[in-house]
């Protein structure tokens, strides 16, 4: 059996699919887990991005990022509601995000969330899919005081917890998928 041109693009577009969802992912956790090469792998040379408070070069925006999420305790990015539309070796994508970060303080930590959506353009470089430009569009966000009962003992001791950087217990458990 043999497939037609129609049904050839259509697979070759799910295949596509999956891999600008999984660039948006690794994104995301090179974000939480402050692994700048992780981050950086989601961008092909000459990309950009637009986060509002940095225009600009996208390995610059790493480096930005990368400062500005490390004076956070930790974050967490959610990414949801994928859409892909394609154009060849482009697609344009929008994606809604879920930021949770928690920044320190004097009188305690600070739970900041933000939401929003990303709108990227990707490109397919030697098969590769990566972001060739990113803009952030903002549609909410929320600061209140952090109330979570874990970070004290009796449950500080015994939850394992996440880490920025490859000390996190996700290195080792996927290390031989990543």
């Amino acid at each position: 059996m043999s497939l037609s041109p129609i049904e050839m693009t259509k697979i070759r577009e799910l295949i596509a699919q999956r891999d600008i969802v999984a660039t948006l992912y690794r994104l995301s956790r090179g974000l939480d887990r402050q692994d700048k090469a992780l981050l950086s792998s989601c961008f092909h040379e000459g990309a950009t991005d637009d986060h509002a408070l940095f225009k600009g070069d996208a390995t610059e925006f790493v480096d930005w990022v990368m400062d500005t999420l490390g004076n956070y305790e930790r974050t967490q990015h959610f990414i949801t509601n994928i859409s892909v539309v394609f154009d060849g070796d482009k697609a344009s994508t929008e994606c809604y995000f879920y930021a949770h970060h928690v920044m320190p303080g004097e009188d305690g930590s600070k739970d900041i969330i933000a939401a929003g959506r990303y709108l990227d353009r990707f490109e397919s470089r030697d098969g590769e899919w990566k972001i060739m430009h990113r803009k952030a569009v903002y549609d909410w966000s929320r600061v209140e005081e952090s109330k979570s009962g874990w970070e004290k003992p009796p449950v500080s001791d015994i939850l394992p917890r996440g880490e920025r950087g490859t000390g996190d217990l996700s290195y080792g458990f996927l290390k031989d998928l990543i």
